[in-house]
């Protein structure tokens, strides 16, 4: 009779396979999504200036400091646009790899969680686009000297509107963030409610290092920061405390 010999590295060396197919799938999407994208990408960075652009005085137009950003700035967009759509597979292909080590009740949650996530992350992105943009860009455009001819740099514009994207984008991920730190049992809602002013400071304190120094980007992402705390806040009296009731046997094996 042989005796059968365990491999106690055979498992990692397993999930690490996994962990490589699931990488590839998703770098294989954004490139397929680019791909198919980069031939508008110039159309692409026109609709991305529009807020702006709508603004700048008769005469003028954005401009191209480096000889290569012409290029690059709409390359950039197209590759950062390309992983904007393939976040919802990118976020799929991890609760795949994730999800076998979850209990049952942890599942349930998770579900509608990562797709709250991603629906919050896209209206964000969205609230900066179609309101903020529009506002912050009417008060710069507005403001300056009158013998100043305003024209921006492509790829100076494209890093700023990238960064406002993505502040305002994890921005709305803040009552996510509450409803788990209320189930988790790091706090609970009484407590957060009685830290308000302290979390408003806080916002206008995160508002400020996030976007450019002037009140009206700070205040445009602060003030929404605070109401999303409070939308958290509902939401964790509503749901209270996640109950954990199943035993480590509903883990899936």
């Amino acid at each position: 009779m042989t005796e059968t010999h365990h491999d106690p590295e055979q498992p990692l060396i397993s999930h690490l396979v996994e962990l490589r197919q699931r990488l590839l799938h998703s770098v294989f999407l954004i490139l397929v999504i680019f791909l198919g994208l980069f031939y508008f990408a110039n159309d692409l960075y026109e609709w991305l200036s529009a807020p702006l652009t709508a603004l700048l005085p008769e005469g003028t137009s954005m401009i191209a400091t480096d000889v290569t950003s012409p290029f690059f700035a709409p390359f950039k967009l197209t590759l950062v646009a390309a992983v904007f759509l393939a976040i919802p597979f990118l976020l799929h292909q991890a609760w795949a790899f994730i999800s076998p080590g979850l209990y049952k009740h942890e599942k349930r949650l998770a579900v509608p969680l990562l797709l709250s996530s991603i629906l919050l992350f896209y209206l964000g992105v969205a609230f900066a686009y179609f309101v903020v943009f529009p506002l912050i860009f009417g008060f710069f455009t507005s403001t300056g000297p009158e013998n100043v001819a305003m024209m921006t740099d492509i790829s100076s514009y494209l890093n700023f509107v990238l960064k406002l994207f993505f502040a305002f984008g994890i921005v709305f991920e803040i009552p996510i963030a509450t409803l788990l730190m209320v189930w988790s049992g790091i706090t609970d809602v009484k407590s957060l409610a009685s830290k308000r002013a302290y979390v408003i400071v806080g916002c206008f304190v995160v508002g400020m290092l996030l976007t450019p120094p002037d009140m009206i980007s700070q205040s445009l992402l602060a003030v929404p920061m605070w109401l999303l705390f409070e939308v958290g806040l509902v939401m964790a009296r509503f749901t209270g405390r996640r109950p954990e009731s199943e035993p480590e046997a509903d883990m899936d094996s």
